[in-house]
């Protein structure tokens, strides 16, 4: 059989003002929520110990089987540190049990001290080629176990130092390496999340446009016969896993931000959280803060009719991981419940004719505030 590529062109679909409309109030966010193993009993930092013990990866899943009350649907995971060849048989038996699947998985390239300079770009040939090893590997993962992606976060791939720094080097190697990955294991799409810094200073790829411009470099660079086929049909391989978070850390408008992604059909998988503007990464539960900039960004979600998974990429440091996937759960589908209750043609009107419209959609907004 062969690997069913996952196709997120639809995102590009453009509608006039009537058909618009139409699809706003009939179409309605199927919510398939996924969760991050890593998160489940949440290390240290840099200023403190653990607050938590830590579990196993049996343990783990254990917790995740709980979460299905919360509407839990899939589960993303690190490789091979939290999901390889040899524990598959508990995710496995996790689908089995509870309905969740593995929806993802992730080269483990970030974190090891080999990766000091850069894990894909690093200057130096031995640990570039272990890097890449690794997201070859975890591409052949993911296409054996027919899962919906596979992502790269390169969090410690950047530079320090202004000045010095040689970018058409850095990202080269880095775009390079990603091609060369896919080219070895054609089908599978890779998501890019961008992050303008931590834990490199300043991260490769710091925003959502400099991540949409990688896909297209990565693109061009594939020469693998199947992904030239996949990519002649309008299917991206190159796409985006946009987190809130570092949207607003580098002080994006996250709406904006995700409707970017998907105009070029790009947008494989969102990472929900909050995240006061600039700051730190604090990965705090959806709505916590800004709860306007996650149902601004859930509505353009259902202006472009997605259908891909909701992933909650949040840091319990201080409260039971499943209350937290409560939590969050909840908050979605609050924020779910709110949209689709709004006067769509209204706030459409609105937009096209703003003349006649003036104020009309705060008035909207701040109605909608009292239900």
């Amino acid at each position: 059989m062969e690997f069913p590529t996952t196709d997120t062109s639809y995102q590009k679909k453009r509608f006039s003002k009537e058909e618009l409309i139409k699809h706003m109030e009939s179409f309605n966010l199927d919510l398939k929520i996924s969760v991050g193993i890593w998160y489940f009993t949440p290390g240290g930092g840099r200023f403190h110990e653990a607050y938590i013990p830590n579990k196993t990866i049996a343990e783990r899943i254990e917790m995740a089987a709980e979460m299905v009350k919360f509407g839990v649907k899939a589960i993303e995971a690190h490789y091979p540190n939290e999901v390889n060849e040899e524990n598959w048989h508990l995710y496995q038996r996790l689908e089995k049990e509870t309905g969740i699947v593995l929806q993802s998985c992730y080269p483990a390239i970030f974190y090891p001290k080999e990766y000091e300079f850069g894990s894909l770009s690093n200057p130096y040939k031995k640990y570039r080629d272990k890097a890449l090893k690794t997201l070859v590997d975890c591409l052949k993962f993911a296409k054996d176990k027919k899962l919906h992606h596979a992502g790269i976060w390169p969090g410690i791939d950047g530079y320090t130092y202004s000045l010095g720094t040689n970018y058409y080097d850095m990202w080269d190697r880095f775009e390079g390496a990603v091609a060369e990955a896919m080219d070895e294991v054609p089908g599978v799409i890779v998501a890019i999340e961008p992050k303008p810094y931590e834990p490199a200073p300043n991260n490769i790829y710091r925003t959502t446009a400099d991540g949409l411009i990688a896909c297209k470099d990565i693109e061009s660079r594939l020469k693998n016969k199947s992904n030239l086929a996949i990519l002649a049909k309008g299917i991206p391989l190159a796409g985006m896993q946009p987190e809130i978070g570092h949207i607003r850390m580098g002080s994006e408008d996250a709406p904006y931000a995700i409707a970017r992604c998907t105009r070029e059909g790009r947008l494989f998988n969102t990472h929900w959280n909050s995240q006061p503007l600039g700051n730190y990464d604090q990965d705090l539960n959806i709505g916590v803060v800004e709860w306007s900039q996650a149902e601004a960004m859930l509505y353009v979600l259902k202006m472009v009719g997605f259908k891909e998974y909701f992933g909650f990429d949040i840091n319990p440091e201080r409260m039971p991981v499943l209350k937290a996937i409560e939590i969050n759960s909840l908050a979605l589908n609050i924020m779910n419940d709110r949209i689709n209750s709004l006067p769509h043609e209204r706030i459409i009107q609105s937009y096209f004719n703003p003349e006649n419209n003036r104020g009309e959609i705060e008035m909207i907004l701040t109605k909608s505030m009292g239900k």
